[in-house]
């Protein structure tokens, strides 16, 4: 009786072993590759998977993006500066079947072609582009990595450069040339403030000019724009044209010169 039920026991257990190794459960975003005795017959998922036990054998593929980090790269520009450049990009398992199939480990190899593109297309690239024309390298970076990877089953998305560390010496030149730039459009502003305000003045000497009139309603305005400012001296502006009899010195009169008298008359014959 003893060895009737560990026998049962047994084969309880090796049916448990059996059943175990030929089931298989999938989430959603996962795809199961299945290789029968060496040879693929496709790819499964999601849900429930049956495998005949000790002949299927299944690679577990994950379909979901994945975000790679570029690690940072010594990239020197167009024009011969030294730069370091790190860089991220978004990638996904498009074809399970090639992903396992058509390269050993799709992961390390993206990650080495995005190394070597990022150095490959910054290195032909001026700094100037490289600072501001980022869109366009990303751009062109995607398409090159995407073309490379398409027949392993990936999907290159997005490729974004994430940050560019300059040298000391360029940082501080470039600060220069910054401050630099700034100044003369400060000054470029002041001095078409100045242009625009003198001109103003012009037109409105010229409308002024016409009616003088004008000019004693703005002396006017002045005063009522002081006093309401409740200030105790008050500058009252005078015209030069009024002030200029006071200032003019005074000349005494001048006296004609007394005439001289007639002549006599001729002596009558």
């Amino acid at each position: 009786m003893g060895v009737a039920i560990a026998i049962v026991a047994v084969i309880a257990v090796i049916l448990l072993l059996i059943l175990t190794s030929a089931i298989r459960i999938l989430r959603e975003y996962e795809r199961g590759v299945i290789f029968r005795l060496g040879r693929l017959i496709g790819q499964k998922g999601p849900g429930l998977i049956l495998l005949i036990p000790f002949i299927d054998q299944m690679v577990r593929i994950d379909l979901r993006t994945i975000t790679l980090n570029v690690p940072p790269q010594e990239v020197i520009t167009k024009d011969n500066v030294t730069v370091r450049v790190n860089a991220v990009a978004y990638f996904r398992v498009i074809d399970a079947n090639k992903a396992v199939t058509q390269i050993e480990n799709f992961l390390l190899a993206t990650s080495q072609i995005a190394q070597t593109t990022l150095r490959s297309v910054l290195g032909k690239a001026e700094l100037d582009a490289l600072l501001g024309e980022r869109e366009r390298l990303n751009v062109e970076l995607q398409q090159i990595i995407d073309e490379q990877t398409e027949p392993w089953g990936i999907k290159v998305s997005t490729v974004e450069v994430k940050d560019v560390e300059l040298p000391q010496d360029m940082q501080r030149s470039m600060s220069l040339q910054a401050e630099a730039e700034r100044e003369r459009r400060a000054k470029i502003i002041n001095s078409d403030g100045e242009y625009q305000a003198a001109e103003k003045l012009s037109q409105a000497a010229n409308i002024i000019s016409q009616n003088p009139a004008t000019l004693q309603l703005r002396y006017l305005q002045t005063l009522l724009q002081i006093g309401g400012q409740q200030n105790s001296t008050i500058v009252f502006p005078l015209p030069i044209d009024l002030l200029k009899p006071l200032l003019m010195p005074t000349e005494p009169p001048t006296v004609a010169p007394p005439k001289d008298p007639p002549p006599p008359p001729p002596p009558s014959s």
